[in-house]
């Protein structure tokens, strides 16, 4: 069986993992992401009791109960390498012993579940709409390094962005989990979002700096693969998808978007939309406890 040395499994001296502080009995198995660490309250405060905090660098930990239910709240800062970290790590609480730093026999499926701010590429994407991300298309180096089994029906939608753009790096696309797919569908509208590694010039903004594709948001509202439309841009989706295949756990990714790049629009007050989600996801989670 395989044996995780000190360097590739590094853990704390009180036996927490290295990144997150956390410990086994301290994280659920349904756990809820959010990239800001100031939106983990903004979760937790609809807990009926909160068990565990836990505040380690940008990843901010809450666990607790609503009714029956047991959920986590665990902020992942930005980006996909961030991505990794935490759920490698959290992957490691639930199907590695830690003492013995070996795979348990019997290997755990967890769920997670991303809560986040998102810029809608169309026009018909109003402000204030919550979007499920079917389909997320990642566009940054991270699935270079692992070896991701992709669809045929994947391929063909990453290859219609590769193709038009010819990125020097390997793109990815993954579908979310069909069963919280089906769980979260009522009232979500449904996209393809692409995940990108940055802010400004990967999403298509050029603020004092010559970009490499300068017509790149322009170009993409056209590109479609059969009845796929990429709709939406953010910068976790992608690698909580990946990350989430290559593990064996679900994932899906639930949009609020609080603006419209074409229409040039930004939501009156974003914090009321990311609230109505939350509270609209914890509801779907709790309703049937």
């Amino acid at each position: 069986m395989q044996h995780f040395s000190e360097t590739d499994l590094i853990l704390n001296k009180d036996g927490s993992v290295y990144h997150l502080n956390l410990k086994p009995e301290n994280v659920a198995d349904t756990i809820l992401l959010v990239g800001d660490p100031g939106h983990v309250h903004k979760v937790s405060r609809h807990f009926e009791k909160v068990e565990f905090e836990m505040n380690q660098r940008e990843f901010i930990t809450h666990t607790g109960y609503i009714g029956k239910k047991r959920l986590t709240v665990l902020s992942t800062g930005m980006g996909m390498d961030n991505i990794e970290i935490a759920m490698i790590e959290i992957d490691a609480l639930f199907n590695i012993d830690l003492k013995k730093r070996k795979p348990k026999n019997k290997p755990t499926s967890v769920q997670f579940i991303r809560i986040g701010a998102s810029g809608a590429i169309h026009e018909n994407i109003d402000v204030g709409t919550h979007l499920i991300s079917e389909y997320a298309v990642g566009l940054g180096n991270l699935m270079s390094f692992y070896d991701l089994k992709q669809t045929e029906e994947e391929n063909a939608i990453n290859q219609i962005l590769h193709q038009k753009f010819r990125f020097p790096f390997e793109s990815y696309c993954v579908k979310c989990s069909d069963n919280l797919n089906r769980l979260f569908e009522e009232n979500l509208q449904r996209g393809v979002t692409i995940t990108t590694p940055g802010f400004y010039a990967p999403q298509g903004r050029s603020i004092r700096v010559p970009t490499k594709y300068a017509n790149f948001l322009d170009e993409l509202i056209y590109l479609h693969a059969s009845n796929f439309w990429f709709t939406n841009f953010e910068m976790e989706t992608a690698a909580i998808y990946a990350m989430s295949r290559l593990l064996g756990h679900e994932a899906i990714s639930l949009n609020a978007i609080i603006a419209n790049r074409m229409k040039k629009t930004f939501a009156k007050d974003p914090n009321k939309v990311i609230d109505e989600l939350i509270l609209n996801t914890l509801k779907k989670l709790t309703e049937t406890e």
